[in-house]
Protein backbone atom coordinates (compact mmCIF):
# COMPACT_ATOMS: atom_id res chain seq x y z
CA UNK A 1 0.00 0.00 0.00
CA UNK A 2 1.25 3.16 -0.64
CA UNK A 3 1.05 6.22 2.11
CA UNK A 4 -1.92 7.63 -0.19
CA UNK A 5 -3.47 4.22 -0.14
CA UNK A 6 -3.07 3.80 4.16
CA UNK A 7 -4.37 7.29 4.23
CA UNK A 8 -7.57 6.31 2.43
CA UNK A 9 -7.79 3.24 4.60
CA UNK A 10 -7.87 4.87 8.08
CA UNK A 11 -9.81 7.78 6.81
CA UNK A 12 -12.71 5.33 5.67
CA UNK A 13 -12.22 3.21 8.64
CA UNK A 14 -12.10 6.50 10.97
CA UNK A 15 -15.85 7.69 9.27
CA UNK A 16 -16.97 3.81 10.02
CA UNK A 17 -16.85 5.38 13.72
CA UNK A 18 -19.15 8.16 13.22
CA UNK A 19 -22.90 7.41 14.58
CA UNK A 20 -25.99 9.52 13.11
CA UNK A 21 -27.11 12.85 14.97
CA UNK A 22 -23.51 12.74 16.23
CA UNK A 23 -21.65 16.34 16.23
CA UNK A 24 -17.93 15.74 14.82
CA UNK A 25 -15.01 17.29 14.56
CA UNK A 26 -13.27 17.41 11.33
CA UNK A 27 -8.96 17.74 10.95
CA UNK A 28 -6.87 19.52 8.85
CA UNK A 29 -4.94 17.88 6.32
CA UNK A 30 -3.97 14.98 3.52
CA UNK A 31 -5.83 12.56 5.66
CA UNK A 32 -8.16 14.02 7.43
CA UNK A 33 -9.13 15.03 3.51
CA UNK A 34 -9.99 11.19 3.13
CA UNK A 35 -12.10 11.04 6.20
CA UNK A 36 -14.01 14.08 4.95
CA UNK A 37 -14.61 12.59 1.82
CA UNK A 38 -16.42 9.16 3.49
CA UNK A 39 -18.12 10.67 5.50
CA UNK A 40 -19.77 12.96 2.47
CA UNK A 41 -20.16 9.37 0.60
CA UNK A 42 -21.91 7.97 4.52
CA UNK A 43 -24.11 10.85 4.53
CA UNK A 44 -25.14 11.01 0.96
CA UNK A 45 -26.43 6.94 0.63
CA UNK A 46 -27.26 6.64 4.24
CA UNK A 47 -28.69 9.64 5.17
CA UNK A 48 -26.77 10.76 7.83
CA UNK A 49 -27.67 13.36 10.24
CA UNK A 50 -24.61 14.96 11.37
CA UNK A 51 -23.42 18.38 12.55
CA UNK A 52 -19.08 19.11 11.50
CA UNK A 53 -17.00 21.13 12.81
CA UNK A 54 -14.09 22.18 11.13
CA UNK A 55 -10.64 22.92 12.42
CA UNK A 56 -9.89 25.30 9.23
CA UNK A 57 -11.08 27.61 6.64
CA UNK A 58 -9.56 24.66 4.08
CA UNK A 59 -11.10 21.51 5.93
CA UNK A 60 -15.11 24.01 5.96
CA UNK A 61 -14.42 24.20 2.23
CA UNK A 62 -13.56 20.80 1.45
CA UNK A 63 -16.51 19.70 4.18
CA UNK A 64 -19.18 21.90 2.04
CA UNK A 65 -18.40 20.65 -0.95
CA UNK A 66 -18.64 17.02 -0.01
CA UNK A 67 -22.34 18.27 1.32
CA UNK A 68 -21.60 17.98 5.28
CA UNK A 69 -23.49 20.41 7.44
CA UNK A 70 -21.04 22.95 9.75
CA UNK A 71 -21.48 25.08 12.47
CA UNK A 72 -19.16 27.40 14.21
CA UNK A 73 -17.45 25.77 17.58
CA UNK A 74 -19.42 28.60 19.53
CA UNK A 75 -22.17 26.71 18.47
CA UNK A 76 -21.73 23.31 18.75
CA UNK A 77 -21.45 22.84 22.62
CA UNK A 78 -19.62 19.37 23.41
CA UNK A 79 -18.14 17.68 20.44
CA UNK A 80 -19.23 13.76 20.41
CA UNK A 81 -15.87 12.84 18.35
CA UNK A 82 -13.08 14.37 16.95
CA UNK A 83 -10.92 13.03 14.31
CA UNK A 84 -7.89 14.05 12.94
CA UNK A 85 -4.43 13.43 11.65
CA UNK A 86 -0.85 13.88 13.07
CA UNK A 87 2.66 14.53 12.18
CA UNK A 88 4.00 12.47 14.44
CA UNK A 89 2.55 9.37 16.87
CA UNK A 90 4.89 8.85 19.68
CA UNK A 91 4.29 6.75 23.00
CA UNK A 92 1.18 7.24 24.82
CA UNK A 93 -0.33 8.78 22.27
CA UNK A 94 1.67 12.08 22.26
CA UNK A 95 1.50 13.30 18.99
CA UNK A 96 3.09 16.50 16.82
CA UNK A 97 0.48 18.57 15.17
CA UNK A 98 0.35 21.73 12.98
CA UNK A 99 2.15 21.22 9.85
CA UNK A 100 -0.70 22.77 8.40
CA UNK A 101 -0.62 25.23 10.20
CA UNK A 102 -4.16 24.96 11.56
CA UNK A 103 -3.15 23.84 15.57
CA UNK A 104 -4.76 26.52 17.30
CA UNK A 105 -8.27 25.62 15.86
CA UNK A 106 -7.26 22.15 15.85
CA UNK A 107 -6.53 21.97 19.78
CA UNK A 108 -9.43 24.17 20.37
CA UNK A 109 -11.68 21.38 18.55
CA UNK A 110 -10.31 18.45 20.51
CA UNK A 111 -10.36 20.13 24.07
CA UNK A 112 -14.17 20.48 23.39
CA UNK A 113 -14.24 16.72 22.65
CA UNK A 114 -15.58 13.98 24.51
CA UNK A 115 -13.02 11.47 22.28
CA UNK A 116 -10.63 11.85 19.74
CA UNK A 117 -9.39 9.84 17.61
CA UNK A 118 -6.14 10.31 15.22
CA UNK A 119 -5.82 8.70 11.80
CA UNK A 120 -2.32 8.28 9.82
CA UNK A 121 -0.34 6.39 7.64
CA UNK A 122 2.49 4.23 9.15
CA UNK A 123 5.56 6.68 8.72
CA UNK A 124 4.08 9.13 11.50
CA UNK A 125 4.86 6.26 14.73
CA UNK A 126 7.76 7.26 15.64
CA UNK A 127 9.53 5.53 19.07
CA UNK A 128 10.35 9.15 20.32
CA UNK A 129 8.46 12.63 19.39
CA UNK A 130 10.90 15.22 17.48
CA UNK A 131 11.99 14.64 14.19
CA UNK A 132 8.86 16.57 13.11
CA UNK A 133 10.09 20.30 13.34
CA UNK A 134 7.65 21.02 16.13
CA UNK A 135 5.41 23.76 15.32
CA UNK A 136 4.80 27.05 17.45
CA UNK A 137 1.82 30.02 16.93
CA UNK A 138 3.07 33.11 17.99
CA UNK A 139 1.45 36.52 17.55
CA UNK A 140 2.95 38.58 14.99
CA UNK A 141 4.24 41.61 17.15
CA UNK A 142 7.64 41.26 18.53
CA UNK A 143 7.68 37.51 16.99
CA UNK A 144 11.73 37.88 16.91
CA UNK A 145 11.80 38.55 20.58
CA UNK A 146 9.40 35.77 20.88
CA UNK A 147 11.55 33.39 19.26
CA UNK A 148 14.88 33.90 21.18
CA UNK A 149 12.45 33.26 24.52
CA UNK A 150 11.34 30.18 22.55
CA UNK A 151 15.15 29.09 22.23
CA UNK A 152 15.54 29.78 25.89
CA UNK A 153 12.47 28.13 26.60
CA UNK A 154 13.57 24.92 24.54
CA UNK A 155 17.14 24.61 26.06
CA UNK A 156 16.15 24.72 29.74
CA UNK A 157 14.22 21.23 28.38
CA UNK A 158 17.42 20.30 27.27
CA UNK A 159 16.03 20.66 24.08
CA UNK A 160 18.96 22.62 21.33
CA UNK A 161 16.88 24.03 18.42
CA UNK A 162 16.48 27.47 16.90
CA UNK A 163 13.13 27.99 16.07
CA UNK A 164 12.42 29.22 12.61
CA UNK A 165 10.04 31.35 11.20
CA UNK A 166 7.68 29.46 8.63
CA UNK A 167 8.23 30.83 5.26
CA UNK A 168 6.96 29.26 2.08
CA UNK A 169 7.14 30.03 -1.28
CA UNK A 170 8.83 33.29 -0.09
CA UNK A 171 5.81 34.24 2.04
CA UNK A 172 5.92 33.88 5.88
CA UNK A 173 3.01 31.70 6.51
CA UNK A 174 -0.02 32.81 8.27
CA UNK A 175 -2.35 30.98 9.78
CA UNK A 176 -6.72 31.23 9.99
CA UNK A 177 -5.99 33.59 13.19
CA UNK A 178 -3.07 36.08 11.13
CA UNK A 179 -0.48 34.88 13.80
CA UNK A 180 2.94 33.28 12.22
CA UNK A 181 4.60 29.87 13.36
CA UNK A 182 7.74 29.31 14.07
CA UNK A 183 9.21 25.58 13.66
CA UNK A 184 11.98 23.88 15.81
CA UNK A 185 13.28 21.08 13.86
CA UNK A 186 15.55 18.26 14.19
CA UNK A 187 14.94 17.91 18.08
CA UNK A 188 14.75 15.09 20.37
CA UNK A 189 11.80 15.81 22.98
CA UNK A 190 12.13 13.45 26.18
CA UNK A 191 9.81 15.39 28.22
CA UNK A 192 6.90 16.14 26.01
CA UNK A 193 4.72 17.72 29.40
CA UNK A 194 7.84 19.37 30.48
CA UNK A 195 8.38 21.21 27.01
CA UNK A 196 4.46 22.04 26.67
CA UNK A 197 4.71 23.90 30.12
CA UNK A 198 7.69 25.65 28.91
CA UNK A 199 6.47 27.08 25.86
CA UNK A 200 3.25 27.97 27.01
CA UNK A 201 4.63 30.23 29.58
CA UNK A 202 6.24 32.34 26.96
CA UNK A 203 4.92 35.51 26.52
CA UNK A 204 3.62 35.87 22.60
CA UNK A 205 3.14 32.00 22.71
CA UNK A 206 -0.60 31.74 21.22
CA UNK A 207 -0.17 27.61 21.21
CA UNK A 208 2.53 24.52 20.21
CA UNK A 209 2.08 21.68 17.96
CA UNK A 210 2.19 18.70 21.42
CA UNK A 211 -1.32 17.24 21.89
CA UNK A 212 -0.65 15.76 25.12
CA UNK A 213 -3.80 13.12 26.63
CA UNK A 214 -5.98 14.26 24.08
CA UNK A 215 -6.31 11.64 21.86
CA UNK A 216 -7.87 8.22 22.72
CA UNK A 217 -7.37 5.57 19.96
CA UNK A 218 -4.97 5.51 16.96
CA UNK A 219 -5.69 4.24 13.44
CA UNK A 220 -2.94 3.52 11.47
CA UNK A 221 -2.48 2.31 7.88
CA UNK A 222 0.36 -0.07 7.75
CA UNK A 223 0.97 -2.20 4.43
CA UNK A 224 -0.40 -5.06 6.27
CA UNK A 225 -3.72 -3.42 7.31
CA UNK A 226 -5.03 -1.14 9.57
CA UNK A 227 -3.34 -1.03 12.88
CA UNK A 228 -5.08 0.55 16.41
CA UNK A 229 -3.94 1.76 19.54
Amino acid sequence: MTADDQKRAVGEAAAALVEDHMTVGLGTGSTAAFLVAALGERVAKEGLSLRCVATSSATEALAARHGLTLLDLNDAGEIDLTIDGADEIGPGLALIKGGGAALLREKLVWEASRRCVVIADAAKRVAQLGAFPLPIEVVAFGHVTTARRLKTALESCGVSATPQLRVRGGEVVRTDSGNLIYDAGGVEITDPAALASALKRVTGVVEHGLFLGLASQALIGTADGLQRL
